[in-house]
């Protein structure tokens, strides 16, 4: 990524400064947040109606999932995730645009100054400066992911969301969330609220008592997967879901990936819920009004048309995909745990037509001998990397060795593109695939040298 994070120049030095108000870049509370957020005169209290979205893996593609079927539905929303891969600015979307430079610049400047060089991470503040943004902007919608756990998370100081969602959750961020599934879900399940209905994904059985436990103290009402609703492909390559409200047979989704489906589904469980919850604008003709929800059409043109970047995204051009020789295709992938690459090793197992050459790099705080293995019976070879400028990334050879350890054909590479032209001078005569996974930091920094016009998800 480069040194300024695909910023211009104000908003670069903002966060620059930023970054010097507290030793940790990540420490979980919620006190420093809510003081400045009541000294900006409380901004998350006037967002439009929040969906907020925790889980270890599966945020960001059911929101955009939420994001392209509200505004298919002619709906204006506000988003709001992490972490970006080009550009800051990635984070914040104000009513269906990405926020623009003068604006993300002026509002950073507000907290800070609002701020007075009290102690807080960045994250904290740049999630307040989105608050004040969405406050100040129109919209029918807000969708919320938590930036790390849940509970503690600086997203979560909103008192009355219209609904929560939980996808799966998994092991990650032990040192921050806890060592156990269990004690990971109490972080998680933190953003449940009394009276307040959580759509819940599949979970592991722990998780699953530990959520309920929750819900149950909240009197928050739970729509579960498996219980109240059930998500499917059927034999002719569509998707099927079915609820109380009946069943929808839909186009399967435009992102990439089995797992995809249960995101889909997740997604859809929410619009349900909230076709028949929040108190939608006068005049609202997409809408219906029995309990199914929002129209089958609308639904379907959602889900066929939303994008997430470097989730199992293929590059079909760019500086990057232009060093492959004819025919070979390239895909980028930003998991990062193993419960992500459980998912990745499924869909590798179905591309039997042609072998698959990863590129990988990690940061050292990850299970990266957990995620390779899983990978290795699909894996044709390996070229380990490190990611551009992270101090805290696996070097090249610690990568490769860690993948010769899973039994993969490995060696260190000094750049993604030195791996490339190491596969492509190398190349027989049949093509293959080439996966570029293990970081989403290594993701950004592969779009941004890529050239993000020439890239799209898939």
């Amino acid at each position: 990524m480069p040194p300024d994070g695909g910023l211009s120049l104000s908003s670069a030095v903002i966060l620059a400064r930023l970054h010097g108000l507290h030793p940790k870049i990540i420490d979980l509370s919620l006190d420093r947040v809510e003081r400045l957020l009541a000294d900006l005169g409380r901004p998350q209290d006037a967002l439009p109606p929040v969906v907020h979205v925790a889980g270890t893996n599966g945020k960001g593609s059911v929101i955009a999932f939420l994001r392209a079927m509200l505004t298919a539905a002619g709906l204006r929303v506000h988003v709001y995730t992490s972490p970006h891969l080009v550009r800051f600015s990635e984070r914040i979307v104000v009513a269906g645009s990405e926020i623009a430079e003068p604006e993300l610049s002026a509002m950073l400047a507000e907290c800070e100054a609002v701020n007075g060089g009290r102690p807080i991470t960045v994250f904290e503040i740049t999630t307040a400066a989105a608050f004040l943004t969405f406050a100040r902007t129109t919209a029918d919608v807000t969708l919320l992911e938590t930036g790390l756990g849940g509970r503690l998370d600086a997203t979560n100081v909103i008192a009355r969301p219209a609904l929560t969602v939980l996808t799966p959750i998994a092991l990650d961020h032990q040192s921050f969330l806890g060592e156990t599934l269990a004690e990971i879900a109490f972080e998680k399940a933190g953003i449940l609220k009394r009276g307040v209905p959580c759509v819940l994904a599949r979970q592991p059985a722990e998780v699953r008592t530990v959520v309920h436990r929750r819900a149950d103290l909240l009197a928050a009402p739970l729509v579960e997967e498996d219980r109240d609703w059930h998500v499917h492909p059927d034999a002719q390559g569509r998707l099927v879901f079915t609820d109380a409200g009946g069943p929808l047979t839909l186009a399967l989704p435009a992102l990439a990936g089995a797992h995809q489906g249960g995101n889909a589904g997740l997604a859809i469980a929410a619009m349900r819920l909230l076709a028949t919850s929040l108190p939608w604008p006068p005049g609202m003709n997409s809408m219906a009004t029995d309990a199914a929800g929002f129209d089958e059409q609308t639904l379907a043109r959602g889900l066929t048309s939303a994008q997430w970047p470097a989730r199992l995204q293929r590059l079909e051009g760019g500086r990057l995909a232009a060093l492959l020789p004819p025919g070979w295709e390239l895909w980028l992938d930003g998991g990062h745990n193993p419960a992500a690459a459980a998912v990745l090793a499924q869909h590798l197992a179905r591309w039997k037509d042609r072998p698959v050459h990863v590129i990988f790099g990690m940061l050292r705080s990850k299970q990266a001998g957990a995620f390779l293995a899983l990978l290795a019976p699909h894996v044709a070879s390996l070229h380990g990397v490190a990611i551009p400028a992270e101090e805290a990334s696996l070097s090249a050879d610690e990568a490769a060795a860690l993948a010769a350890h899973c039994g993969i054909d490995a060696r260190p590479m000094t750049s993604v593109a030195a791996a490339l032209g190491s596969l492509a001078a190398t190349a027989g005569p049949s093509p293959a695939r080439v996966l570029i996974c293990g970081s989403l930091y290594l993701a950004g920094a592969v779009l941004a040298e890529n050239g993000p016009l020439e890239s799209r998800a898939t």
